[in-house]
Order: structure tokens, then C-alpha cells, then sequence
């Protein structure tokens, strides 16, 4: 075992022997991986008889995942008191959108730019999901649930893009195989994930796709969305993941940025072939991954905030 991993393991049994009650959160609109990796930590701690619950603070989850084992066991508020707190995919303490102040938390995550708010901070920026690093911290200590791995591989798949991002190791595929001998039905989880999609998700992506802008000798791609676009689609804040990304496919697009506008403020993802992006997420408030990251932006509109970033890539010459 990787030594990072043994300590972090031998630091997370002694708290959770500590503890009678555990709460596990994720973070504020969750994807698949802060899900699948919070229900996968529910899983083991209920087989090892631990009394546990799970809640994420945002009212819109995504639909899809729904076959997830424990899914229907998501609440939006926290019951225990004086529980131990399991913090999954959050790279911030704000980001969890509870009120955790004065207590314990295990912080579980895999993202560069975390800021180790937890009393256990078990970050590890080479993982390619929060999901591997849950697997690598709780499989030493026993057999894992066939409801734990699922929801694990699923959080793999979806983080990974179907295993293609570049962050990709050999030690992905050996996290995969041994959840997948656990009994993940690869067929059904590929049919539940990828075929699946809501009306609104089409309708949506068509917008995002009409609304493209390249920008820098069309090295940075633009895509933007209105409160207005969302509305006349119906499309719901899980119907956007993964449309930056078909900005970034594009052959002379090193930076795709999408940015998508709430009554208050502006949300902008992040994706590059290699630039690192999380410098210019850092720049305004946010984070994440050098080739994934994100941050929001107030007081300002749509076009204004496309001016400001641009004008960020060139300042920080992040374009490789």
C-alpha cells in the first residue's frame, strides 16, 4: 500500500472508532462522482455496522443516477448530531453547503486544488476520481460491498469520461477490475449512464452549441447559456454536464470554456487538451483539475465575463 494511504487509513479507523454516528456530504450540485463516491462510503460503513447517513444540500440531484443503490437514502439536511463528518469531491469546505463548523470531517477528495479543510485530509490529486481514492482508503479493511463497488465504478466511468481523460493510469483499471469482481453489472451500469438522457439535455446542448465563439486564432472556445435558455428547454442544472466538453473536441481548441447564467451569478467550467485551466479557476475564487476546473462570477453579464476570461488565458499564458 502506498504509504500516503496507510497513514490516511490508520488516522480514518481511529476517528471512526471514535464516532457512533456518521454523516457523509457531498458537495452543492453534485456530479456522479461526489454520488457514487458518498453512497459508496454509505455502503461500507452500514455492512460494518456503522450508523450512518447521507445528505447533499442541493434539491436537484441527477435523475439518471437513480438506480444507485441507496440512492433514495439522500436527504437534503443533516439529522445526527455530533456525528463524524465524511466531506466526498469537495474541494472546498463552502462548496459542502452545510454548516460543519466545530466538527470532525474526513476529507475525501482528488482534486489539485483542495484546501485541506478536513482534520483528515485524504487528497490525492493523481487519483482520477474521488471514487479511487475511497476504494484505495476503505479496501484494505475488508471485503467491499457489491453496492459500494457499483456505485464506485460508476463515479470512475462517468469522472473518466469512460476512461479517456488523461489523467488515465494503469492503477484506474486495476480500481475498476477489482470493483467489477465485486459484482458490477458493466452492460446495465453502461446502459443506465450513457442512454439515459433526458429530452431537455438535447434541447439544451443545441442552444450551447448554436451559442460557440472562438476567440485567440481559435484556440479557446466560448459556449454560453441564458437563464432564458434554460428555461424554455426545461433543463435542469445535471442536463449541462459534459456539454463543455464537446466545445474542446473541436481540432484547434486548446481551452473550452462554457458559462452558464443563474439569477445571481455566472457558472464557468473549464477544459483543456493540456493548458492548465486551474490557474485561471484559482484567479477568480475557484478550482480543480489542471485540465478540468471551474468558478463563478457576480456582477456581471454573459458577454463581459467571456471578456474578462479571455483576456485571463492571455494574461496568464496558460495556452501551451
Amino acid at each position: 500500500m502506498d504509504p500516503a494511504y496507510r497513514e490516511w487509513t490508520e488516522a480514518f479507523i481511529g476517528l471512526i472508532e471514535t464516532y457512533s454516528s456518521v454523516t457523509i456530504l457531498s458537495h452543492i450540485r453534485p456530479d456522479p462522482d461526489a454520488i457514487g463516491t458518498a453512497l459508496g462510503i454509505y455502503h461500507w460503513l452500514k455492512a460494518s455496522g456503522k450508523r450512518v447517513e447521507v445528505a447533499n444540500a442541493s434539491r436537484e440531484l441527477p435523475g439518471y443516477l437513480d438506480f444507485l443503490p441507496g440512492f433514495d437514502r439522500i436527504k437534503h439536511r443533516m439529522d445526527y448530531e455530533d456525528a463524524l463528518i465524511i466531506a466526498c469531491d469537495c474541494g472546498s469546505i463552502d462548496r459542502l453547503g452545510f454548516d460543519v463548523s466545530g466538527r470532525e470531517v474526513v476529507n475525501i477528495d482528488h482534486h489539485l486544488t483542495n484546501t485541506r479543510f478536513g482534520t483528515l485530509n485524504a487528497v490525492d490529486s493523481r487519483a482520477v476520481a474521488s471514487a479511487e481514492v475511497a476504494w484505495r482508503l476503505l479496501s484494505p479493511l475488508g471485503t467491499v460491498p457489491k453496492e459500494a463497488a457499483v456505485a464506485w465504478y460508476v463515479a470512475l466511468v462517468s469522472d473518466t469520461r469512460n476512461f479517456t481523460t488523461q489523467n488515465m493510469h494503469r492503477g484506474v483499471f486495476d480500481c475498476a477490475a477489482a470493483l467489477v469482481d465485486r459484482g458490477v453489472d458493466i452492460p446495465e451500469v453502461t446502459r443506465q449512464v450513457l442512454h439515459r438522457r433526458s429530452l431537455a439535455s438535447l434541447r439544451i446542448l443545441g442552444r450551447a452549441i448554436d451559442s460557440l465563439e472562438l476567440r485567440l486564432d481559435a484556440r479557446v472556445a466560448l459556449m454560453s447559456l441564458t437563464r432564458a435558455d434554460r428555461l424554455a428547454t426545461g433543463a435542469r442544472d445535471p442536463d449541462l454536464d459534459g456539454i463543455v466538453d464537446y466545445a474542446r473536441s473541436l481540432v484547434t481548441v486548446e481551452v473550452a470554456v462554457m458559462l452558464v447564467e443563474y439569477s445571481d451569478y455566472i457558472k464557468v467550467s473549464l477544459r483543456s487538451k493540456g493548458a492548465d485551466v486551474a490557474r485561471i479557476a484559482q484567479h477568480f475564487g475557484g478550482g480543480g483539475h489542471a485540465v478540468a476546473a471551474g468558478f463563478e462570477m457576480e456582477g456581471m453579464d454573459l458577454e463581459s465575463a467571456q471578456n474578462r476570461i479571455v483576456k485571463m488565458i492571455e494574461t496568464l499564458e496558460v495556452l501551451v
